[in-house]
């Protein structure tokens, strides 16, 4: 016995001198609780169902928080029914090396519970019975072979400690008696004093409880280890929901929040660039929003207009549009105009009153995401959308027509960016 736990002892040392990980992953248990031997016994002779008589002693390995290796010896004794059966007892060993696997983790328990896993438990073995009444009283014990499972419920009561239920079932080989040793557990009786080795198995349940300690340096063992950034705290979320409320904040109301505002100080009302920075579209010095000429250059004197009569207007407006200034954007799926774009329609509305003779189409566009026919409808929405907000501003609907264009395929629709150039109204003169 003494032999048999010193080996179980080398054998944990051995195994925690292997590399560490950030999880502590060696343990050891001492549980104790029932025995019931299913069988065979002798007929007449009963064993309780829930026979007090059983220890067991265990030393853990876990390779990783979901698997590992574990060595156990089991001890005791099977006794009779008190004023039922024949008096007998035998005692027994087991001995046996096993397989883990944390089903608790591997089911992710933790997303209810970090406080109880199940392991399972299979491996092989070896031990002895020898029953004190035995039919042959003086034959050397019942040498046996075996196939040991369990079912372990752990519940941490602390870093160091976890309470321990276990369930096992063990399968003995070549067993030659009966547990309560007054049968042979074999077809007919042999001859003595020769008793041969038979392939009989017996089967016998154990159900225990007692405390698994855990050892090592790091704080948790890999029974309860997660991943750091698996599970946030209540704080943790809170703190970021924070950050991301603090980058969306838009303090200029330019419709580009703070973190990408490269002017984030933009007056109200002005037309601004993707970057957040304010246009000025014919580059005279002056802002869009401030003049009133915004696509003819001019002194601010004249609030950003030529000096002299304007008399290409039209010209400078085509120019524009082939340039690409006059559009008005939307968002995916959107045909409401996105805050920044939308100052484009009132440019157009005051060009057509300055210039009656001017008709002007609006052209509708989508990107290409989605089925082609819908995207058709969404960009002849997006045109109407403007069509609409023109003659409330009073420009003649006579002069003005909309049509839907569909996807705009000369983007690369891979790009988020492009995609976005591609979800507008533009302005064609007629």
């Amino acid at each position: 016995m003494k032999k048999t736990i010193l080996l179980v002892m080398l054998l944990g040392v051995s195994i925690f001198a292997i590399a560490q990980k950030p999880y502590n992953r060696l343990s050891f248990d001492i549980n104790g609780g029932f025995n019931k031997p299913m069988g065979p016994l002798t007929g007449g002779y009963l064993s309780p169902t829930l026979n007090i008589g059983h220890i067991d002693l265990g030393g853990r390995y876990m390779v990783n928080q979901y698997f590992g290796f574990a060595g156990n010896l089991g001890f005791g004794s099977f006794s009779e029914v008190k004023d039922v059966s024949p008096e007998f007892k035998t005692n027994y060993l087991n001995l046996s090396l096993r397989g883990v696997w944390n089903i608790g983790r591997s089911l992710s328990f933790e997303s209810f519970t970090k406080r109880f896993t199940v392991l399972g438990e299979f491996g092989a073995g070896a031990g002895y019975i020898k029953s004190e009444d035995r039919i042959i009283p003086d034959f050397d014990p019942d040498y046996v072979y075996s196939f040991n499972s369990s079912l372990k419920g752990l519940y941490s009561l602390s870093n160091r400690i976890s309470l321990q239920g276990t369930i096992s079932m063990i399968v003995n080989g070549r067993q030659r008696f009966t547990f309560d040793g007054n049968d042979f557990n074999q077809i007919g009786r042999p001859l003595l004093p020769e008793i041969p080795y038979v392939h009989a198995t017996a089967t016998w349940w154990t159900g225990t409880i007692g405390l698994n300690f855990y050892l090592g340096k790091n704080e948790t063992h890999a029974d309860w280890f997660i991943e750091a950034d698996k599970y946030a705290t209540k704080e943790e979320l809170a703190s970021n929901i924070n950050e991301i409320k603090d980058m969306l904040k838009d303090s200029d109301g330019d419709g580009i929040p703070d973190y990408l505002d490269a002017e984030p100080n933009t007056p109200e009302g002005a037309r601004v660039d993707s970057r957040g920075t304010t246009i000025d579209s014919d580059s005279d010095g002056i802002p869009d929003h401030l003049d009133k000429c915004p696509f003819l250059p001019g002194p601010s004197s004249t609030n950003g207009c030529p000096v002299e009569k304007i008399i290409e207007e039209v010209d400078y407006f085509k120019k524009a549009i082939n340039d690409g200034y006059v559009n008005i954007y939307y968002g995916f799926d959107s045909a409401t105009p996105l805050d920044y774009s939308s100052n484009s329609a009132g440019y157009v509305a005051n060009f057509m009153k300055r210039n009656p003779g001017v008709s002007v189409e609006i052209q509708g566009y989508a990107d290409e995401l989605g089925p082609e026919d819908y995207n058709i409808k969404l960009s002849e929405k997006r045109a109407k959308t403007i069509y609409d907000l023109l003659v409330s501003s009073g420009v003649d609907a006579s002069r003005l027509s909309f049509k839907g264009y569909g996807e705009d395929t000369s983007v690369d629709k891979a790009s988020a960016d492009a995609r976005q150039m591609a979800r507008r109204a533009s302005f064609e003169i007629k």
